[in-house]
């Protein structure tokens, strides 16, 4: 991974060069931010950067034995940790191919795309105690080909507190040339202990320019369609690229929410019902982009009610539709709206049963929208 695959970022970027070029690496970061932002993808052109044998001014050379390695998860001194179910494995070592696939396909990533790919069940995984160990195990040793020793833990707040107290040493004092870097979302549930060890890292939200220019390179030219995502994905380059991949069914998705506001406020039984046997027959990803863009719309008409449509990103047709029907989602509702489209992804993502689920979503509707 070179810094010019990761999407924006720009100063960030800058800053990692300069810690590298001037030998002032803190050898414990915390890069915080939603995975969607590019965390992982910064943290591999980092240490891209710090390995590579015939650095650039602006990038690694991609070229050399070194960057090859890394590019490929493949450098016997760059060492990965991530949350494990426990029945499945207690180490990450044993699920790396997994989590490396994953890594290649979307290195942007969440820990719901991990726990879907990785675990049939569903269940909840973390950094176990028996991780720390194996973490401490391998930067004792020696460095394969003399130079740092990396140590990249994903999620780092599912560590559990065995695994959190076991590092408190190796990251206060580690060993010579060893890096740590902890990739996060929640510092709010890392150990105080952690976080006063480490130097934070703000990812942020990817700018609507730099992600214009992602849109396009994925062959998004209209310009109301990347409006569109632009507002949705939120800087989020693997929601971005999710709407992206079923936006030829974006019409499709203002047509169903449309439809479903209409008859839930006319409160027509028969038709909600049809809705939601319609609903429960589209395939699992084309589901969750539908309660992705209901959560938008709801988003959208907060905006044109409270900012006098100053904070409103939508596309001329969203927009001509919220101008009758934004009025409807108002402080009486729109947490209500906001927890049943949130809560019906979540479950969609778990193979919820999908009839039952939208059948629930039509009733809930019809409550809240005449809640207004």
């Amino acid at each position: 991974m070179q810094f010019k695959d990761v999407i924006g970022h720009d100063t960030l970027k800058k800053q990692f060069i300069q810690e590298v070029n001037d030998d002032h690496i803190s050898h414990a970061q915390l890069f915080l931010g939603k995975t969607g932002y590019g965390s992982l993808s910064l943290a591999l052109a980092f240490v891209q950067y710090i390995f590579c044998e015939n650095k650039e001014s602006h990038d690694s050379c991609g070229t050399c034995a070194s960057c090859r390695k890394i590019s490929a998860l493949q450098h016997p001194d760059v060492h990965f940790s991530f949350p494990t179910v426990q029945a499945i494995s207690k180490l990450s070592d044993e699920q790396f191919p997994e989590w490396k696939k994953l890594v290649e396909e979307e290195p942007n990533f969440s820990l719901n795309d991990w726990i879907s790919y990785s675990d049939p069940k569903g269940r909840k995984p973390i950094l176990s105690v028996h991780q720390s160990q194996e973490i401490i195990k391998k930067l004792s040793l020696k460095s394969f080909e003399g130079n740092y020793k990396v140590s990249i833990i994903w999620m780092a707040e599912e560590m559990n507190q065995g695994c959190a107290n076991k590092l408190l040493k190796i990251i206060e004092e580690p060993p010579a040339k060893t890096l740590f870097i902890l990739i996060a979302e929640n510092q709010e549930v890392i150990l105080p202990t952690i976080l006063s060890r480490t130097q934070l890292v703000k990812v942020k939200p990817i700018s609507d320019q730099e992600m214009e220019k992602y849109l396009v390179n994925k062959g998004i030219q209209d310009d109301e369609l990347k409006k569109s995502i632009v507002a949705r994905s939120e800087g989020n380059a693997r929601l971005a690229k999710e709407l992206a991949s079923g936006e030829k069914a974006n019409n499709q998705n203002r047509t169903d929410f449309i439809q479903l506001m209409r008859i839930c406020y006319k409160k027509e039984v028969l038709p909600m019902l049809d809705w939601a046997e319609k609903m429960g027959n589209y395939g699992r990803e084309d589901q969750k982009n539908f309660l992705l863009y209901a959560l938008y719309m709801i988003r959208q008409s907060l905006m044109k009610n409270y900012t006098e449509e100053q904070l409103m990103r939508a596309s001329a047709e969203e927009v001509t539709f919220l101008q009758r029907f934004s009025r409807f989602i108002t402080n009486n509702n729109v947490q209500d709206f906001t927890q049943l489209f949130n809560d019906a992804h979540y479950y969609v993502e778990r193979n919820a049963h999908a009839k039952l689920l939208f059948t629930n979503i039509t009733f809930e509707v019809m409550r809240y929208i005449h809640r207004a």
